[in-house]
């Protein structure tokens, strides 16, 4: 170390033992933190972060409090002496700040620290990294106990009552879950390394895919990023940068290192990243997206920006480990259908027991068909595809299903408009007839689930607007003829329940 640096050590010792609660620049140079910051208490579960490099408590080392809640990392203070040696700080015996002669500063007559809080205003704590617990935590509360992993039979039943219908796909999904957290709680089983259970589910739109993960994260308590493939692109092209994904999942886990390292992360739209065909231009959104994510699937440690999707030189920048991080892609893959007929029907051609070429036309699980060399031909790379080792499909959504769909789930929507009107003391109720006319409108449309809240919401707009005038309304049936245009519904007024009324 230089006699220059032990000066400086020697400066922010002695100031430090002064203790000072307000200091100008000539004096002190350091406060106690809690001095410092009077909300210091609040703030103990976020690591300090440097003003002038942005680099937090972990990377940079312990911070230099100043007035005004202001912290500097020692290298940009170090720097900061070194750039004020020309202006009268001497290396010798007299090292001080006393000593420093202003005058030779132009246009410096003195330094106000509550203009320099102004201009680097405090950093939100959703840039600011969570400290990480110390060891003797860590053994006392365990990450992840690997008796509190919930059995597949226990998260296929949890599915089950949110979600109607797919059960192959909660099948496969409870399996994979339950030995990737095996795997995150073990670590290794007789020092054999259990690779990722990353997962890749095909399925129209509107048949559930968001939703499943969504309860799935919940049931497991973890945090969870979805994410759209759509706005990633290559590095150095406008856009989100590969990294931004992982970003999302700090910032759904609070900032905390260590819990958004078990957490999942759901990239939707991912066959918006299939190779462009018949192109001369640059794939930065396509095939050089996947080559980047490869590393990302794997498991490796990136470098990510903190509370932004981007990287810049004013967010502070922390490394996450992304082999304990589930992966979960979806997307419908238009057009993959015609991929699967033609494969169908390459051996169906000709002689007396060849299918028909139209065999397929009308099957709707025609992606339950679908293979990885169907997804090869669609345009996804194999080294993407291979990372991905659970492939499944989710089925197409027939009538039933969504009749079911309005009625059995926990949260589904009938009764969702049921708990919006007995707010208002009126009962609301759904026939048969017009249960299944609402599932086959919504079918006509193509929109999977997401059909029929749009369509129960155009017919409930004149009675939820018109319901509370009057009080004497104690019941309202909703009826075939009124979903279909053909009538009103059926009001029932209080205590004349026997005495119909058609609206």
């Amino acid at each position: 170390m230089s006699e220059h640096d032990n000066d400086f050590r020697e400066v922010i010792d002695e100031e430090e033992d002064k203790n000072a609660d307000v200091v100008e620049v000539t004096g002190d140079t350091t406060v106690d933190p809690s001095v410092a910051d009077p909300n210091n208490d609040k703030k103990d579960d976020y690591e300090d972060i440097c003003y002038i490099c942005r680099r937090p408590e972990s990377v940079a080392g312990k911070m230099i409090h100043i007035p005004n809640n202001i912290c500097i990392c020692n290298d940009c203070m170090q720097k900061t002496f070194d750039s004020m040696e020309g202006f009268g700080f001497g290396s010798g015996d007299n090292a001080s700040l006393n000593n420093i002669d202003f005058s030779k500063m132009p246009n410096i007559s003195m330094v106000n620290l509550s203009d320099l809080s102004d201009f680097m205003p405090n950093m939100p704590n959703s840039q600011r990294l969570k400290k990480k617990k110390k060891k003797e935590d860590k053994q006392e509360a365990p990450v992840l106990d690997i008796k509190n992993i919930p059995p597949p039979h226990k998260i296929k039943a949890e599915l089950d009552e949110y979600v109607v219908g797919q059960e192959y796909a909660k099948k496969v999904m409870s399996v994979a879950v339950y030995n990737h957290y095996k795997r995150v709680a073990t670590g290794t089983m007789d020092e054999i390394e259990i690779e990722k259970s990353n997962m890749l589910m095909i399925g129209p739109t509107g048949s559930g895919k968001t939703y499943l993960v969504k309860i799935l994260a919940r049931l497991l308590d973890v945090p969870l990023a979805i994410t759209d493939a759509t706005s990633l692109t290559e590095a150095g092209y406008i856009g989100d940068d590969i990294e931004s994904v992982v970003s999302k999942l700090l910032a759904a886990a609070d900032n905390d290192v260590e819990k958004a390292e078990r957490g999942i992360i759901f990239i939707d739209e991912i066959d918006k990243l299939a190779k462009k065909k018949n192109t001369n231009q640059r794939d930065v959104s396509g095939e050089s997206v996947q080559q980047g994510m490869l590393k990302l699937l794997e498991g490796a440690e990136v470098e990510v920006p903190v509370g932004a999707s981007s990287k810049n030189a004013m967010v502070p920048m922390t490394i996450v480990d992304t082999k304990n991080i589930l992966f979960i892609c979806g997307g419908a893959f238009p057009d993959l259908d015609s991929i699967i007929k033609e494969r169908l029907n390459k051996a169906s051609s000709m002689g007396f027991m060849a299918d028909l070429k139209d065999k397929y036309d009308k099957e709707e699980n025609i992606l339950m068909k679908a293979t990885v060399e169907d997804l090869k031909n669609f345009g996804m790379i194999p080294e993407f595809l291979g990372r991905l080792p659970i492939l499944f499909s989710l089925e197409a959504l027939d009538e039933d299903m969504l009749v079911r769909i309005l009625k059995e789930p926990k949260n589904a929507i009938i009764k969702q408009y049921q708990k919006l009107l007995e707010l208002d003391e009126v009962k609301l109720e759904f026939t048969d007839e017009a249960l299944h006319a609402i599932a086959k409108q919504a079918k006509q449309r193509e929109l999977g689930a997401r059909a029929l809240r749009a369509i129960i919401e155009e017919f409930m707009l004149d009675i939820m607007y018109e319901i509370p005038k009057d009080d004497n309304i104690g019941k309202v049936i909703i009826t075939e003829d009124y979903v279909t245009k053909k009538g009103g519904p059926k009001i029932v007024m209080r205590g004349a329940e026997a005495n119909l009324i058609e609206g």
